[in-house]
C-alpha cells in the first residue's frame, strides 16, 4: 500500500510538473523586433516575454497573421521573406523569399491559404499554408497594399498605381479575379469591417477614401468624405497612416486624416462625415478598444512620443500619454482591459490598464515595433 501511495504521488508531480511546462496559445502573442529581424513570444497574463524567436530577415515593415487553432504565425517581411512561426515550439517552422519587397499579407478564411502583398514584382502570390507552396501568382503590373482576407476564400487588395481594387475568389480549381477600376488616386492602405463586408480604401493622391460593398454582386466605388481637406493647408506627411488598425466605434469608423492633425468620424451605413476629433499631431494609427468606447491614437515623428485616447461618446481627448521616443503600434487584450504599446527608441513594451491609464509593466524589446495577439486568429482582416 505504501508503495503505491509513493508511486501515485510520483505520478501527480510528474503531471504537475508537465503542466508547468504548456501554455494555451490563446494568452500569447509576438512583437516585432525590426532591427534585428526577431520576434518576442510574449504572455498577456504575465505580462512577461518568453523567449526570442530570431532569423527573420528584414523586419522593417513587417506583419504577421495566425493560423485558425493559434499555433503558427505567418510572417510577411519588407525582404520578400514569408516566414512560417512555430509558437509552441518558439522556432521557425519554415521559410521562403517569395518577392523582392513585399508588404504584408492575410490568411483565408479557412485557413488554408496565405496571400502575400508585393511592391516588387508587384502583385499577390498564394500559398499553401501547411507546406508554403505556391499555389496561384497573381500579376497586377502594379504595387499591391491593403490586402485583406474576405469570406469565402477570398482575398482584396488595391493597386497603387493603377487606382484599382481587385477581388481573387480561390474557392474553386483556378483563381478567379474581379477588377473594380475608379477607386482614386493612389490607394496606400484598406480596412475591412469585421463582418465581411465593406472594404475602405484610403486615398493618397486625393483628399477622401473609396468604399466598396462585398456583397453586391457586382460592387461599385462609393467615395467617401471626398474633399475632406478642402480650404487647408495640407502638411508634409512624414509617416502614412495606417487603416489596418482601424477604429469601429459603434456605428461609426474612425479614420486617420492624411496630412492634417485630425481624426475623422464617419457613420458606417451612410458614410457621411460624423465629426472631427483636432489632435496632438498627424494620427498614424486610430484603434478602438474591442468595446468601442475609446479610440487610442498615436501620431507620425516628429511628435511619435505621445498618445491621445478619444472617448467616442464626446469624440473629445480625455486623456494623454507620453510612453517615450517612437510610439510605432498597440495591441489590446482580446476584451480591452490592457493596451500594450511598442515604444521603438526606448527599447521598450510598455502595457497600461484602460480604464486608469495606470502603467501595469514594462517589458525590454530591441525595437519593437509590431505587436500581435493571437486572438487576431479568429476575427476578419486581421
Amino acid at each position: 500500500m505504501r508503495r503505491l501511495a509513493i508511486i501515485a504521488a510520483g505520478l501527480i508531480w510528474a503531471t504537475g510538473a508537465l503542466a508547468d511546462e504548456i501554455r494555451a496559445t490563446g494568452d500569447l502573442g509576438l512583437i516585432v523586433e525590426r532591427e534585428t529581424g526577431s520576434l518576442l513570444l510574449v504572455d498577456q497574463s504575465e505580462r512577461a516575454a518568453i523567449s526570442r524567436i530570431e532569423g527573420l530577415g528584414d523586419l522593417s515593415h513587417a506583419s504577421l497573421v495566425y493560423s485558425p487553432d493559434q499555433r503558427f504565425a505567418y510572417v510577411f517581411g519588407r525582404d520578400g521573406g514569408l516566414t512560417k512561426v512555430d509558437i509552441v515550439t518558439q522556432s521557425i517552422a519554415a521559410r521562403i523569399i517569395q518577392a523582392g519587397n513585399s508588404i504584408g499579407g492575410a490568411i483565408s478564411d479557412d485557413g488554408r491559404l496565405v496571400a502575400v502583398s508585393n511592391y516588387e514584382p508587384g502583385g499577390v502570390r498564394v500559398f499553401d499554408a501547411e507546406t508554403l507552396e505556391i499555389v496561384a501568382d497573381i500579376a497586377t503590373g502594379s504595387k499591391t497594399i491593403g490586402l485583406v482576407d474576405a469570406p469565402g476564400r477570398r482575398f482584396v487588395f488595391s493597386l497603387w498605381e493603377a487606382g484599382e481594387t481587385w477581388i481573387a475568389d480561390l474557392s474553386g480549381a483556378e483563381p478567379v479575379v474581379t477588377k473594380i477600376a475608379g477607386i482614386g488616386d493612389r490607394p496606400y492602405d484598406a480596412l475591412i469591417t469585421g463582418d465581411g463586408r465593406t472594404y475602405v480604401a484610403g486615398l493618397f493622391g486625393e483628399d477622401g477614401l473609396t468604399a466598396l460593398d462585398l456583397w453586391d454582386t457586382a460592387p461599385e466605388p462609393v467615395r467617401v468624405l471626398p474633399g475632406y481637406g478642402r480650404g487647408q493647408q495640407d502638411l508634409p506627411v512624414y509617416k502614412m497612416p495606417h487603416l489596418e488598425g482601424w477604429a469601429q466605434a459603434g456605428g461609426e469608423f474612425v479614420l486617420p486624416a492624411v496630412g492634417h492633425h485630425q481624426v475623422l468620424w464617419v457613420d458606417a451605413d451612410s458614410f457621411a462625415e460624423t465629426g472631427r476629433t483636432q489632435t496632438h499631431g498627424q494620427p498614424v494609427f486610430a484603434m478602438a478598444r474591442p468595446d468601442g468606447r475609446q479610440v487610442w491614437v498615436n501620431f507620425a515623428h516628429p511628435l511619435n512620443d505621445t498618445i491621445q485616447v478619444i472617448d467616442s461618446v464626446s469624440k473629445q481627448v480625455i486623456h494623454e500619454l507620453t510612453p517615450g521616443p517612437a510610439v510605432l503600434h498597440m495591441e489590446f487584450t482580446p476584451r480591452g482591459h490592457e493596451v500594450w504599446v511598442s515604444v521603438r527608441d526606448a527599447g521598450r513594451v510598455l502595457v497600461y490598464d484602460t480604464r486608469t491609464f495606470e502603467q501595469l509593466a514594462e517589458i525590454e524589446a530591441v525595437s519593437p515595433s509590431g505587436i500581435f495577439f493571437t486572438a487576431r486568429a479568429h476575427r476578419t482582416g486581421l
